[in-house]
């Protein structure tokens, strides 16, 4: 009574066989995912995983703050699929490559960097670059670090496209990414996230 069939809860060994185990494969499970997320066929999560004592995720998402961009609903997944870092306009400060690091050590073969439409923070870099202000305080921290992708255009949205292209050239400085990569162990792609439509598409 009260509890779910046995047949309803993903045990460790059918979690670890589902578990994509290249780049490829990675990114046609995010776009799976992205695709029920559109469609309203968002799938149940998988119990088994919220109580494995080990972790064995197939990708890094590397995202917004923005409320409107949660990485595991755009992709429908459940616990242990992802792991997920977010701060301001995706920047990546000491503590957040530190957890990219971290997460290759786990062995992901794909990391998404993924931006999105109406990005504040993009807007704000924007703004201050055009006015030519610097904004005080730990917001003019991300400000700064978006400000490079600014350049002649004065199209937030354009900047945020092409901060998020900067963001995957720092994460592929990370040694241990490039290493993975050169190896072809894992692939960082850069998405971006369509707020109106729901979609993601990708840039890289």
């Amino acid at each position: 009574m009260g509890g779910a069939a046995p047949h309803e809860i993903a045990s460790a060994e059918a979690v670890h066989a589902a578990r994509p185990g290249n780049p490829q494969e990675a990114w046609r499970a995010l776009v799976a995912g992205n695709e029920r997320f559109l469609a309203g066929r968002s799938g149940p999560v998988e119990a088994g995983r919220a109580h494995a004592r080990t972790q064995e995720p197939y990708a890094l998402v590397i995202g917004c703050l923005d409320s409107r961009v949660p990485p595991e609903l755009v992709f429908d997944q459940g616990f242990g699929a992802v792991c997920v870092l977010r701060s301001g306009g995706h920047v990546l400060d000491s503590a957040l490559l530190g957890s990219v690091e971290f997460t290759v050590g786990l062995g992901v073969p794909l990391i998404v960097v993924l931006g999105h439409q109406y990005c504040g923070a993009a807007l704000a870099a924007t703004n201050a670059v055009r006015a030519g202000e610097r904004v005080g305080g730990d917001l003019g921290y991300l400000v700064d670090r978006i400000a490079p992708s600014v350049g002649e255009s004065g199209d937030a949205e354009e900047v945020a496209r092409r901060h998020t292209l900067a963001t995957v050239k720092t994460v592929m400085e990370i040694p241990l990414v490039s290493e993975a990569w050169a190896a072809g162990r894992l692939e960082v792609v850069a998405a971006r996230y369509d707020v109106e439509s729901g979609r993601v598409e990708r840039l890289l």
